[in-house]
């Protein structure tokens, strides 16, 4: 929860104060080497020829230029070793805080006229300052510089991965990456980059923007925290100009501080019994900023206080030098540098941050849109429709069917079956139940809590009309088994169907024709198109990749498609694939038959070779029957191949489509008929009939939690995808269990995992390969080892995912969670979508 929370901060601040904070750091990089900029572009200016006579005297220098301007001097600023201009300060006219200045040679005490880019370098410390708006700038600004010492900490603690000592998980950018991967990588990996001169420039420059945190800095560091802070005040009519004698103030700064004295910067104060402040370099202080501090006698020179920056405590040096600190001088040259390139990437964060923050947008928005434009009424009139779906089908055959009735003028409440309970059934008049079967009779993850808190009371319904819609797969023998046990609840407590339960095998259209002419004779509306799964379409095999060289088991194979560039899915979506039977086994079965395989047949109103037929067809094992036929009866004689499902194992970005599939291999040695497909038959470069599945069961979290994955043999495939997944959304706190024979030749996609391992996106990988020691250890066991950070990543938030064989690994990992867990924590996972599968 609270990561999830500091997320959600880190993106709001970003996207409000980001802007702000992107002007500040190229306004703040433009003025870092301002001197050096206009001494270039103005060297007649601002350098002088450095005389073998010296400088003149100060009282002679400060009457020329006093003379000239016709105003007191205030200030001087004169640099004693390098040829630079000096700087004169005028007094400013009552009522203002500055008055004018200028440059001047202080060997002639001539004025160098105008500088050129001295007003650009004005405006982009006003921005950067005050964004051009004065005191109201001055607050934005200090509000944004408190955001990203925000961004700076909770960005660390958002990033921490948990190979913490591994310096290439924090510094290096993947640049194979793309889309929303590599922004994400430019994101976290510039900013750790740039981290330490963020929080040093945010934490100095705060102590200019709220007084408050100036006068905390100054306690905390100041040897003398005590001290009164000189406010500097505007100038009044009031104030009597004291007699300043400059030739004993440079006689006495010279004798304090020595010959190693290298710059001097004189105020002379605006009214008499003030001291003349005086701060100083010497040629050996260590940064441009490591001033000393002399207080003196205007009239006399005499030396009332001196603060030699080499005398005070560590602390005290960082308080002088907090400016240098700023802007990175503190650390000579290089540090200016780096400074202002880290303040120039600044832009980066605001750019990377708003492609991230629309991109997550784009999905929720393709959420919504999945669920069309239903407006839910949730009075108790009406029509509820509950559904319970593991792939997700059922869920969008529910809201297909919430929108017809729609139409059709009623009013609609959608409802997942773990949101319904007794009290919702016996309000409802008229329902209607959209509901899968997983596996062998059983009810979707996501339902089994309705099942056994439901399903397993009394309830009376007589009030209660319903039409029920049950999908599953005939291959299993307890066909639509949780769709049967509901309707026998529903029946036994009273309440009345519409009319006959419609039950689709595979989403076969006209089962579901069937139930949208029921729902029009009963709502008054009218049939729509028939709802049908995605149309197959031709991809192209563009690489067939044994994983498993010399192994024991089956061989396992990683195979990749691409179409035109326009499919997109989520990771943990599905795949149908029609295999086709392979040339040699339609030369068997034609064999003896007397038929010929170029023979034009009728199939779904087209003609086609009698070749082409069968390879669409199921060939059985004994073909007595099938002889006398010709070849239109063989083809009609025949059942057509039912698709093999299989689970996505890359994301779109990938540009292209990827399965790992075991082949599978008969008693007598053949090939299983999709495995074989896939594995052998389908001619590289040629192209494959595919459809893609929506599986919203299996999709990741919207919520940046941590996630557990867990999987054996080709089950890697759809972790593999979340995985992928993940990483492209910057997110590292990954915990994968794998398990299978060998870790010699079953290591599937080695190089990747342990690569991300290393990388950090991968935080922990647990390994089980049952074959290499004596007593066999599952993925399940790795689990039981883990317990305890089980429970600590549960507590977390973690969502649990497990991808692979429904017997052993699967219920073995049931078992384990329910030991570990609790069967009602197990359950509650479950219900909360925290607990998910895809398994087979």
């Amino acid at each position: 929860m609270f990561k999830n929370v500091l997320f959600q901060l880190h993106w709001f601040f970003g996207i409000t104060g980001g802007l702000v904070l992107a002007l500040m750091g190229i306004t703040g990089a433009s003025y870092s080497f301002e001197d050096e900029i206009l001494r270039a572009l103005n060297p007649q200016t601002l350098t002088v020829q450095i005389r073998d006579t010296g400088m003149l005297p100060a009282a002679q220098l400060v009457e020329i230029l006093e003379q000239r301007q016709g105003s007191k001097v205030a200030a001087l600023r004169v640099d004693l070793v390098d040829g630079s201009a000096a700087r004169v300060s005028f007094a400013p006219p009552a009522g203002q805080r500055r008055g004018p200045s200028a440059y001047f040679d202080p060997y002639t005490g001539e004025l160098q006229g105008e500088v050129f880019g001295e007003g650009f370098f004005d405006l982009m410390l006003d921005l950067h300052r005050f964004l051009a708006m004065g005191g109201t700038g001055r607050q934005i600004t200090g509000a944004c510089t408190l955001m990203l010492v925000f961004f700076c900490l909770s960005g660390l603690y958002l990033r921490w991965p948990r190979r913490a000592l591994n310096w290439r998980t924090w510094l290096t950018l993947d640049w194979a990456k793309k889309g929303r991967a590599f922004n994400w990588d430019l994101h976290a990996v510039f900013g750790t980059w740039c981290l330490l001169f963020y929080l040093l420039a945010a934490l100095t420059g705060l102590t200019w923007s709220y007084q408050w945190f100036g006068n905390a800095v100054n306690r905390l560091l100041s040897d003398n925290p005590a001290a009164p802070r000189i406010e500097r005040r505007m100038a009044s009519s009031a104030d009597v100009a004291p007699v300043v004698d400059y030739d004993a103030l440079w006689a006495s700064i010279r004798t304090a501080v020595g010959p190693e004295l290298s710059l001097i910067n004189v105020r002379i104060p605006g009214n008499v019994g003030l001291p003349a402040t005086v701060f100083y370099l010497r040629k050996d202080s260590p940064h441009d900023r490591a001033f000393g501090l002399l207080s003196l006698d205007p009239a006399t020179g005499q030396v009332k206080d001196i603060q030699r920056y080499e005398d005070k405590s560590l602390k005290a040096q960082l308080l002088t030098s907090i400016y240098a600190l700023h802007v990175g001088s503190y650390f000579g040259l290089v540090g200016r540098i780096l400074m202002m390139l880290a303040s120039l990437t600044m832009p980066l964060f605001l750019i990377t941050g708003w492609l991230l923050y629309l991109d997550r947008r784009r999905k929720k928005r393709q959420v919504r849109l999945a669920r069309g434009v239903l407006q839910q009424d949730d009075s108790s009139g009406g029509w509820l429709i509950g559904f319970a779906s593991q792939s997700g089908f059922a869920e969008q055959l529910a809201w297909q069917t919430a929108g017809q009735l729609q139409a059709a003028g009623h009013s609609v409440q959608v409802r997942a079956l773990a949101q319904v309970d007794e009290a919702q059934l016996q309000q409802a008049d008229k329902a209607l139940f959209v509901v899968s079967t997983f596996g062998d009779g059983e009810a979707p993850d996501t339902a089994r809590g309705f099942e056994r808190k439901v399903l397993g009371s009394v309830c009376a319904l007589p009030g209660l009309r319903y039409g029920l819609l049950a999908l599953g797969d005939r291959q299993y023998p307890q066909f639509c088994g949780f769709a049967q046990r509901l309707q026998q609840w529903l029946d036994a407590q009273g309440a009345q169907p519409l009319f006959a339960s419609v039950e689709v095998d595979n989403a076969d259209p006209a089962a579901l024709q069937q139930w949208q002419q029921q729902l029009s004779l009963h709502t008054g509306g009218v049939a729509q198109a028939v709802w049908q799964a995605p149309v197959f379409s031709p991809w192209t095999l563009i690489e067939r990749e044994l994983l498993n060289p010399a192994s024991q088991g089956a061989a396992v194979y990683r195979i990749a498609w691409h179409d035109s560039g326009q499919a997109q899915w989520q990771a943990g979506d599905l795949v149908d694939v029609l295999p086709r039977n392979g040339h040699v086994a339609i030369e068997q079965c034609l064999s003896g038959l007397g038929l010929q395989a170029a023979t034009t047949v009728l199939v779904d109103g087209l003609q086609e070779p009698l070749r082409q037929a069968l390879a669409s067809r199921q060939l059985p094992a004994s073909r007595g029957h099938l002889v006398g036929l010709h070849a239109q009866a063989l083809v009609d004689a025949l059942i057509p191949i039912s698709v093999r499902e299989y689970s996505i194992a890359s994301v779109p970005s990938d540009g292209r489509l990827e399965l790992i599939v075991r082949q599978e291999r008969h008693g007598d040695g053949s090939l299983g008929l999709g495995s074989g497909w896939l594995t052998e038959h389908a001619e590289l470069h040629g192209a494959v009939s595919l459809r893609l599945r929506r599986n919203a069961g299996f999709h990741l979290p919207q919520e940046p939690v941590s996630v557990i994955l867990i999987g054996n043999g080709t089950g890697l495939a759809g972790l593999r995808s979340l995985l992928k997944a993940r990483i492209e959304q910057g997110q590292q706190r990954n915990w994968l269990l794998f398990g299978e024979r060998n870790r010699a030749h079953d290591f599937h996609c080695r190089e990747e995992l342990l690569g991300w391992l290393a990388s950090g996106d991968l935080m922990r990988l647990d390994l089980a390969f049952s074959r290499d020691q004596a007593h066999k250890v599952y993925v399940q066991d790795r689990l039981r080892e883990a317990a305890d950070e089980l429970l600590e990543w549960v507590e977390d938030g973690a969502v649990i995912y497990v991808c692979g064989s429904l017997q052993g690994m699967a219920s073995g990992v049931d078992q384990v969670l329910t030991q570990v867990l609790g069967r009602e924590r197990l359950d509650d996972l479950i219900e909360t979508g925290r607990y998910r599968r895809d398994v087979y």
